[in-house]
């Protein structure tokens, strides 16, 4: 994948989010889908269970099926090596520790927290809630979305793919798009997060892949380790002097 498209995509994105920040899109969709007293999605089973609890599992079986395959020999021609696949899988693994962590740091809190909703924060926005002493009242501790990393933590599956079978490397990133969007559209309709909450996440996810997936799943023989060489060498035919 073209590192120069991936970084453009990156700031053309970014640009979106904070216009859609700037233009109120954050509260005009969380008092279409809120009220005064709460959110009523937020007790929903499909939203609460099948969407936040279930999916929270299915990424980490998921997760665990990456590694069953990233540690599999399935040397062969053509497709990811074994370092290959374990690089990806770690990149996406400090991803899901990573957006989290970050996410402690904040001290903007949920929608559902907000007094628009029946809680008791105050709305700021959420570049301004990082500095000690700062806050809005609330509890905090919700920007970027966490869950939203169940999702979109498997983004490096697209580099790990690409260079090898680009068909395969948009159905993963087709279905971690799918994933990413219904998980953070079941957080919104709960007042868990604002919708640019969900969209930072992703952007974070596809920056760091951007960044680092490159370096990981894209580079070289001499840099991939051996397997790589000798999956290489197998691939290439033998051609026999007659002469």
């Amino acid at each position: 994948m073209s590192g120069r498209r991936a970084w453009v995509a990156l700031v053309v994105a970014a640009l979106f989010i904070l216009a859609w920040e700037a233009g109120g899109g954050d509260l005009w969709v969380a008092r279409a889908v809120g009220a005064a007293d709460g959110f009523p999605g937020r007790g929903q089973w499909v939203f609460r269970d099948l969407l936040h609890d279930d999916a929270r599992w299915l990424s980490g079986f998921a997760l665990a099926a990456w590694a069953l395959w990233a540690a599999g020999r399935g040397e062969r021609a053509v497709g990811p090596s074994r370092s290959e696949r374990w690089r990806a899988w770690g990149l996406a693994v400090t991803l899901l520790l990573l957006v989290p962590a970050v996410k402690r740091l904040s001290l903007a809190s949920c929608p559902w927290d907000l007094a628009l909703f029946g809680g008791t924060a105050q709305y700021l926005s959420h570049w301004t809630l990082w500095w000690p002493g700062s806050g809005d009242g609330g509890p905090g501790h919700c920007f970027p979305a966490g869950h939203a990393t169940s999702a979109f933590a498997f983004l490096p599956g697209v580099w790990l793919w690409w260079r090898h079978d680009r068909r395969k490397a948009v159905a993963w990133g087709g279905a971690v798009l799918v994933a990413g969007v219904l998980v953070s559209l079941a957080q919104t309709v709960r007042g868990a997060h604002f919708v640019s909450h969900n969209l930072w996440t992703a952007w974070l996810c596809w920056a760091a892949c951007a960044g680092l997936a490159p370096r990981l799943v894209a580079a070289g023989p001499q840099v991939l380790g051996h397997d790589t060489q000798w999956r290489h060498a197998r691939a290439v035919p033998q051609t026999i002097d007659r002469t």
